[in-house]
C-alpha cells in the first residue's frame, strides 16, 4: 500500500462525515472524531483537510480562531463515486459518533464570533448565533483594543445562551 492510499481514505472519511450533517463542522471537531476513533493523527487529518479545500471538495471559512468546513457539490459528487471504499464498519462508527455528539457539535458550530480592525483603528466584533445556517441573532460591538475584542469573542462562546435569553426576555 503506498502512502497516498491511506490519505485518500481519510479524505473520503472527511467527505462522508461532512455529508452526514446539516451544519458546518470545525477542523477541531473533525480531528476529534479521527483521534477518538484512532483512524490517524492530527497532522494527517489537517493535511487531508487542506488538500480537500485546495481541490474544492470542501469549503473552509475561518472566523476568529475556528475554521468551519462544509462539503461542496463537487465533494458530494466525488463521495458518491467512491463512498464504497469506506468500510461499513467505519461508516457505522461515524454514524454512532455523530448520533452521540450531534447536539454538542451543532451547538459549537452554530455559535460564531469574529473580530477585525476597523478603519478608525478600533476593533469590531461580530457575534452570531445560527440555527441551520440561518442567523438567529447578530451583535456587532466596536471596542478600543484587540484584547477587549478577543475577550468579547471568548465570552460569547462561553455565555451565548444567557446573553441570547436576556435579549429575548428584554425585547419580547
Amino acid at each position: 500500500m503506498n502512502h497516498q492510499e491511506p490519505l485518500t481514505l481519510y479524505k473520503l472519511i472527511i467527505l462522508y462525515v461532512l455529508n452526514q450533517v446539516t451544519f458546518p463542522l470545525t477542523r477541531a471537531q473533525i480531528s476529534d472524531l479521527f483521534l477518538e476513533k484512532g483512524y490517524t493523527g492530527f497532522l494527517t487529518v489537517q493535511q487531508a483537510i487542506n488538500e480537500l479545500t485546495q481541490s474544492g471538495l470542501i469549503n473552509a471559512k475561518t472566523l476568529a480562531n475556528r475554521t468551519h468546513l462544509q462539503i461542496t457539490g463537487e465533494g458530494r459528487d466525488t463521495l458518491s463515486y467512491f463512498e464504497n471504499r469506506i468500510s461499513e464498519t467505519i461508516r457505522d462508527e461515524i454514524q454512532d459518533y455523530l448520533k452521540k455528539n450531534e447536539l454538542e457539535m451543532r451547538e459549537e458550530s452554530s455559535i460564531r464570533s469574529n473580530y477585525y480592525r476597523a478603519v478608525n483603528g478600533e476593533f469590531e466584533t461580530e457575534l452570531t448565533a445560527m440555527d441551520r445556517e440561518v442567523p438567529l441573532v447578530t451583535i456587532r460591538l466596536t471596542v478600543p483594543t484587540e484584547e477587549l475584542a478577543i475577550s468579547i469573542c471568548d465570552n460569547w462562546q462561553k455565555r451565548n445562551r444567557q446573553i441570547y435569553q436576556y435579549l429575548t426576555t428584554e425585547l419580547f
